[in-house]
């Protein structure tokens, strides 16, 4: 078996038990802080000033998925609705990220879509730009579905995010083409079986090297969320090469990892933005994290035992 493949099972496997979600959840909350802005607002408009002042943006993300009621739905709508007034009159770019699951996706497409809507007639007038995230295979049509749906109401300030690991995604590409979507790029963070994704990494960095040159030749703004160096070092020699212009496109890390890239990144003139997640429901993002990333396995051993 692949080891990566391994890797990333066998974490998905053990942070699903309860007693170990719960044991993490009380002994590894530095490791939670490396990565996690904090549990409130407050603290995450901190972590995106210091960000500013370094030339780093900020992509602010209040964590929460697949809730199970309307209720729950609604509260995370607020939450969303009171970042982007919390944001409204910062002098620095305004950028939130999202998931529908967290909107209700689970319990009613269109109650998801009215509750985006709501926020984007937020939004937009007070230039904050949306991005949704795009979560695991059963939903990507859905979220798709929603995406096509705000863009033909005239919603603009609006993006969307496709997986490089997923079999499906080149044509999905094709059919968002005609809505010239501000698209983020990503490999892809969620357990995925063998028939609908990718297993071998490098198969994963050549499709998404292959969409994001693809992207950018039909002139679409491109957001590469990756920390690899080698795809970082190619997106700079291929766009260098072609002549496009550092305003066509950016560079997108999560933050606590490989903070001075993103530093050297911003000085040497692109625009990068650091994914600021923060909440109170931050278990499964640091399950994806660890499972993205060996090295977290062992920060999270550290933390158990104390060291």
């Amino acid at each position: 078996m692949n080891l990566d493949l391994f890797y990333r099972q066998a974490v998905f496997s053990v942070a699903g038990n309860p007693k170990v979600e719960a044991l993490i959840k009380t002994r590894a909350r530095s490791l939670v802080r490396r990565y996690v802005a904090g549990e409130t607002l407050e603290e995450a408009l901190l972590v995106a000033e210091r960000l500013e002042a370094q030339g780093v943006h900020a992509i602010l993300d209040l964590l929460g998925e697949m809730v199970r009621s309307e209720e729950e739905a609604r509260a995370f709508q607020k939450g969303i609705l009171e970042l982007i007034r919390a944001v409204a009159g910062r002098p620095w770019p305004k950028y939130v990220s999202l998931k529908l699951t967290q909107l209700g996706l689970d319990l009613s497409e269109a109650l998801a879509l009215d509750l985006l809507r709501e926020i984007l007639r937020e939004a937009e007038p007070k230039g904050v730009f949306v991005r949704i995230d795009m979560e695991d295979s059963p939903r990507v049509e859905a979220t798709l579905r929603i995406y096509k749906a705000l863009r033909e109401e005239g919603f603009s300030g609006v993006g969307v995010v496709l997986q490089s690991y997923l079999f499906r995604t080149e044509k999905d590409f094709w059919e968002l083409l005609p809505y010239r979507p501000n698209l983020r790029l990503v490999k892809g963070a969620y357990r995925e079986p063998k028939e609908v994704a990718f297993q071998d990494k490098r198969l994963i960095d050549a499709e998404f090297l292959h969409l994001g040159k693809l992207a950018l030749k039909e002139g679409l703004y491109v957001a590469f969320a990756t920390h690899d160096p080698r795809l970082i070092a190619e997106v700079k020699r291929y766009t260098g090469a072609m002549g496009i212009p550092k305003d066509r496109f950016e560079f997108q890390l999560l933050y606590g990892v490989r903070p001075e890239e993103q530093r050297r990144l911003a000085q040497e003139g692109y625009t990068v933005r650091a994914y600021v997640p923060y909440g109170t429901h931050w278990y499964p993002y640091l399950s994806r994290r660890i499972a993205e990333r060996p090295e977290n396995l062992f920060l999270v051993l550290r933390s158990l035992l104390g060291g």
